[in-house]
């Protein structure tokens, strides 16, 4: 059975395109009343509008993860129209620039984690707060098998996303006592804009095309196929569900039976 999340109000963050959208669009399905919350403002009202032609409510708001008074205005402002927060998936974040941990910036090491892990930090802070008044919510957030199993070249990124893992366990704990569940999705390669954007870098650090980079890695997922949005946002849309009730602090693995991209690079000229 489809579980059935009629009425809910259900923020998602970085649901502007990709994977965040993807998850908007199914708890929309779902019958839960979505908001898009995305920093490119512009794609997060057309998505909202496209998601309210299927016959769903959604509507955007403009979000900054990276700035805790943005997040802070933004959860107040959701709670003020709507009377309260069900659900909040923290999907936002963003991806490293593929280089060795002996080339990688200062820059761009504060980059990822500052937006990936201290700004999903932001976000569950402010979920939490409201969630822990009215003693009823759900937070999924979206993690990676990277943050379970590293890749090479991309350490800013593992480490970000391990941080949200404990950022997970760690609130599911606290927030328990007030009836609030905490989860965390891993998921493994999904083919959006995100992927695509890495992975003519990351074959390039194996000496290998961007095809056979995409070709290599499907080759290794043993369900045999890259994912897509909606295989993520099916786990979501469960775990958020009252199907999973008695279900916190869990890291729930979806990526077709991979464990994560553990192969060690080539020695650099």
């Amino acid at each position: 059975m489809t579980p059935d999340l009629s009425g809910a109000i259900a923020l998602t963050t970085g649901a502007a395109q990709g994977l965040g959208l993807g998850v908007a669009e199914e708890l929309g399905r779902r019958g839960a009343h979505v908001i898009i919350a995305d920093l490119q403002t512009e794609k997060a009202v057309a998505a909202a509008e496209s998601i309210a032609k299927t016959g769903a409510t959604a509507e955007a708001m403009t979000l900054d993860i990276r700035d805790p008074q943005s997040v802070q205005s933004v959860y107040q402002q959701l709670v003020t129209r709507h009377g309260r927060l069900d659900f909040a998936v923290h999907n936002a974040g963003v991806g490293q620039h593929v280089a060795p941990i002996v080339e990688l910036s200062d820059e761009e090491w504060q980059r990822v984690v500052h937006t990936t892990l201290t700004g999903t930090f932001y976000c569950c802070r402010a979920a939490a707060r409201i969630m822990e008044q009215q003693e009823a919510g759900a937070i999924v957030n979206i993690a990676s098998i990277n943050g379970q199993n590293p890749a090479a070249g991309v350490v800013a990124y593992n480490a970000a996303k391990a941080g949200v893992i404990s950022l997970t366990r760690t609130l599911a704990l606290e927030l328990a006592a007030y009836g609030v569940r905490v989860n965390a999705i891993c998921p493994g390669p999904v083919y959006t804009d995100f992927n695509r954007t890495v992975m003519s870098e990351r074959g390039q650090m194996q000496a290998v095309t961007e095809e056979q980079m995409v070709e290599r890695i499907r080759a290794s997922i043993p369900l045999g196929r890259w994912g897509e949005p909606r295989d993520i946002a099916n786990a979501v849309a469960f775990l958020l569900s009252p199907e999973a009730d008695w279900m916190t602090g869990e890291i729930v693995r979806v990526s077709g039976g991979l464990e994560g991209v553990g192969a060690a690079p080539a020695r650099r000229s």
